[in-house]
């Protein structure tokens, strides 16, 4: 996927997966499967079940993302 072929939209994770892969629901109310971005790997950011994240999703799929940025919900 390069720069110019994805899609950058804000989501929220509401469900954790096995194999760094989560359920994440978007500002417009979609669902879809993202993996964490392997910068995030490398770096040991670990993402949890309510954290705001920013997910590049590909035009050519949209049902499946890679999460790039974490936001922690912290009051």
């Amino acid at each position: 996927m390069s720069k110019d072929d994805t899609i950058e939209v804000e989501g929220t994770v509401v469900e954790v997966l096995p194999g760094t892969n989560f359920k994440v629901k978007l500002t417009n109310g979609h669902i879809i499967t993202a993996y964490l971005a392997g910068k995030m790997r490398v770096n040991n950011i670990k993402v949890f079940m309510g954290d705001s994240v920013k997910v590049a999703m590909s035009t050519y799929n949209l049902n499946n993302g890679r999460i790039v940025y974490r936001r922690s919900n912290k009051n």
